[in-house]
């Protein structure tokens, strides 16, 4: 057996792309420098050892199972080397490994709690952070990115975009939604089709994302609503 795409785009997006281990959260993505290209760092690490000389390895565990999400934790290379050292085995049993990956994700999950506002100028200054952090994210590594123009057909280009797209856009396309969800009303009635707009295609990006339906089902962008949150 092997991880599944699926398994894969689901475990980062719930992790964000950051380090599940307890206390780090390092980005696992990394910016151009000098003259290597963007890369991924992050680590998909078995809780369940996935050989028989494997720490924590469990026989009776099936295949699939131990390919499967919930036998996987998101992690840095340095702490994915520091649980699977055999010294170390009694130290990271699969039960504090579960627990750091339920709190990390936990975390990430939290941030999409209920924020209310007393104004629509509030709500656009929140917003804006995570839709300026989604452009140059889409600027830095998407297809039409200098990046990919120089290196049309990298593989490894295609996949930090893919990580870029797991750990930035759709958490970030998450949050605004649920500010958006939260304090809908501020938005005066001429205004709601242009959000209406947006959730659903963050819904449907997210969905094709992970692989639910085709690109051709995405509704794009809408540059209006770009537009409403930038305008003063």
């Amino acid at each position: 057996m092997a991880i599944t795409e699926k398994t894969i785009k689901l475990l980062w997006s719930n992790a964000a792309g950051r380090c599940s281990f307890s206390g780090c959260t390092e980005k696992l993505t990394v910016e151009q420098a000098a003259d290597s290209a963007p890369h991924t760092l992050g680590e998909m690490a078995h809780i369940k050892g996935k050989r028989k000389d494997a720490n924590r390895y469990d026989a009776t565990q099936t295949d699939l199972d131990r390919d499967g999400y919930e036998n996987l934790i998101l992690l840095c290379p340095n702490h994915h080397t520091l649980i699977d050292k055999k010294e170390n085995e009694k130290k990271f049993p699969v039960e504090v490994l579960l627990e750091m990956k339920i709190c990390h994700e936990t975390y990430i999950s939290n941030r999409l709690e209920a924020t209310k506002f007393s104004n629509i100028d509030q709500l656009k200054d929140s917003i804006c952070i995570y839709l300026s952090e989604s452009y140059q994210s889409w600027l830095q590594y998407g297809p039409l990115s200098e990046n990919a123009q120089r290196n049309p057909h990298s593989d490894k280009l295609h996949a930090l975009w893919l990580s870029e797209r797991l750990t930035t856009i759709v958490p970030n396309n998450r949050l605004i939604t649920k500010l958006l969800n939260d304090n809908r009303t501020l938005f005066p009635r001429p205004k709601q089709q242009t959000v209406a707009k947006f959730l659903t295609h963050a819904s449907s990006y997210e969905k094709w994302v992970c692989d639910d339906i085709p690109y051709e089902a995405v509704l794009r962008f809408p540059a209006e609503f770009e537009q409403l949150i930038m305008e003063s």
